[in-house]
């Protein structure tokens, strides 16, 4: 059995009167794509808070590489990166210094951020960009920058919120690729979409979340099969299927 990179144990976090996340359990393994999906509202953005040591839990704590999120997050922080939905980056500066910046937050030399930051310009296919500034960019490169800021000073767990939303297929496409040559090369990743056809085809197991609870979770395949054939079902049926058809708005 592969060794899990991250526990989570009994997560439950409340604001006032709403339990925006109530007992929540997952593992992820090293070297895995694990996808965590659900509607609006579900509790993913409060579980990712804090998976990744923004909020501290009610209850319950998170192991990750071997690092309490409780007793030592400042270990997990040097270990995990995020590439959030909304775009973190300076509009002004370019690619390149965007992603120098960031490595010297991380805690790189200037000599290391910025052989790292062209290395990951490179695996974006933006090398030629690297002094462009990012607000010249299209939707898909911003989102491609995004991603090669997350992986400055080599994090051992990725957590990915939504890294495709609004660019065009090849941009996506692409993200796709690079996606699953990390995961080659070893990282753990933590996977977020609305986009159902992305999780089947990156993720070797989701967790579909609802009301702060985690509703059903397995390989893409075994969910479909708990449906119908997994051959004709879609992952987006079985996610209908267990959070129902009404609108979160």
């Amino acid at each position: 059995m592969p060794d899990a990179f991250l526990t989570a144990e009994n997560l439950h976090k409340s604001f006032n009167d709403h339990k925006a996340v109530n007992g929540v359990s997952f593992t992820i393994n090293e070297g895995e794509i694990f996808g965590l999906l659900g509607p609006n509202g579900a509790g993913k953005t409060t579980t990712i808070r804090i998976l990744s040591t923004i909020l501290p839990p009610d209850h319950g704590d998170v192991t990750i590489g071997g690092h309490s999120i409780r007793h030592d997050p400042d270990a997990v922080r040097r270990i995990i990166g995020v590439c959030p939905q909304e775009l973190a980056l300076y509009a002004e500066m370019s690619a390149l210094d965007n992603l120098v910046f960031f490595g010297r937050m991380v805690g790189l030399s200037g000599k290391e951020a910025r052989t790292q930051a062209m290395a990951n310009l490179e695996m974006m296919g933006l090398e030629d960009r690297a002094r462009g500034k990012v607000d010249k960019f299209s939707g898909g490169m911003k989102r491609r920058v995004n991603l090669a800021v997350a992986l400055m000073g080599h994090p051992r767990l990725l957590f990915l919120d939504e890294p495709t939303v609004g660019i065009d297929p090849q941009s996506r496409n692409m993200i796709y690729e690079r996606i699953e040559s990390l995961r080659d090369g070893g990282l753990t990743i933590l996977y977020t979409t609305h986009y159902m056809e992305e999780a089947d085809r990156l993720c070797s197991r989701v967790a579909i979340m609802d009301s702060g609870r985690i509703v059903a979770m397995d390989t893409p395949r075994e969910l479909k099969s708990t449906i119908g054939s997994p051959d004709r079902v879609t992952l987006e049926d079985v996610f209908l299927k267990m959070t129902g058809r009404g609108l979160r708005d």
